[in-house]
This record gives C-alpha cells, sequence and structure tokens, in this order.
C-alpha cells in the first residue's frame, strides 16, 4: 500500500493531536486503517449485547451509537480529503456530531449491518487514499465552525491520519468505560 507521512503540526487543527498521538510515524496509515477496523470489529462481536447499549453516563452514546459516528466521521473526512486533494478551496462546514448520533438510530441496527456499512467504508476510504496523486498529500484547505468563523487547517494527509486516529481514540474509550 502506499506510504503516506504522517502530518506536522499545522497540518491538522490542535484539538487533533489527541488522536495523531496515538499513531505511530511509520508511513503505513491505509495499512493500519484496515488493522484497526479488523481488532475493533472482533473485539466488539465479542460483547454481550447489552454492553452495546450501555450507556456509562447520560447522554452518552452507546456503543452502536459510537460505531455510526465513526462511520459518519470517516465519511466526511475522506470527502474532505478528495476536496482538498483535487485542490478545492472552498472551505467546508464542520457538522454536529451529537446530531448525527442522535437521529442515526444506531441502536436499532444489527450489528451486522452496521459493520457491513463500516467495511465498505473503510474498503473505499483506503482505496481513496492509495489512489490520490502522490503529490496532492500536502494540499490542504480550511473548515467552517458551526459559528460561522474560518478555522482548523488541514491537509489531505492530516485527515487521512485524523480518520485512523479518531478511530483509536473512541476504541479506547469503549475499553476503558464500557467494558471494566
Amino acid at each position: 500500500m502506499k506510504k503516506i507521512n504522517k502530518p506536522i503540526p499545522g497540518e491538522y487543527p490542535k484539538y487533533s493531536k489527541i488522536y495523531l498521538d496515538l499513531l505511530v510515524d511509520d508511513g503505513k496509515i491505509l495499512e493500519h486503517l484496515w488493522t484497526n477496523f479488523l481488532t475493533i470489529k472482533d473485539y466488539v462481536y465479542n460483547l454481550p449485547e447489552d454492553t452495546l447499549l450501555y450507556r456509562y453516563e447520560k447522554d452518552k452514546w452507546t456503543i452502536k451509537e459510537i460505531l455510526v459516528h465513526l462511520i459518519d466521521d470517516e465519511r466526511i473526512f475522506a470527502y474532505r480529503a478528495l476536496r482538498f486533494a483535487r485542490n478545492d478551496q472552498t472551505p467546508l462546514h464542520g457538522f454536529d456530531q451529537d446530531n448525527y448520533a442522535k437521529y442515526s438510530k444506531a441502536n436499532e441496527r444489527s450489528l451486522d449491518s452496521i459493520f457491513y456499512e463500516y467495511e465498505w467504508v473503510r474498503r473505499s476510504t483506503i482505496a481513496l487514499f492509495e489512489n490520490l496523486p502522490d503529490d496532492c498529500f500536502m494540499r490542504g484547505g480550511f473548515g467552517i465552525d458551526l459559528d460561522g468563523s474560518i478555522v482548523n487547517k488541514r491537509t489531505v494527509r492530516g485527515l487521512a491520519y485524523h480518520i485512523a486516529g479518531h478511530e483509536l481514540r473512541h476504541f479506547n474509550i469503549i475499553k476503558e468505560r464500557y467494558v471494566n
């Protein structure tokens, strides 16, 4: 698979550092995306059904809601990467992740349907980054915050690493707050 170097500060917003710190700097982010998906799938399938619907605090997401959130987030950030890779300089709007989770109805879905979708989104993401021209990974753009201000400069490679780190962050939360 294509090697994509880890981004440096300035290629992602400060809040993304918590995600990028979870990733090794070996350039094998696309391989890690696939193996991390398989690891999470195996882990979650070994959990009891009631754990998938557990909330460790009021208004916190269930594991099923987290999984669908990861799918939504990946779609959005891969789309942003495509826009920036194609040198589209239009600032891109943020999204309200809590509304996405609320209206996903993830808890009504089977785990099989969630992982079916998750796998195809992941395969699509890997195919996107694998087939982008090498000269596009340092291209970037800006986001528009929910209040309308232009913020969050990101590069294409920063978005690839965001997807992977964001996933690992939520996986760590599942292991720390839902299973112990």
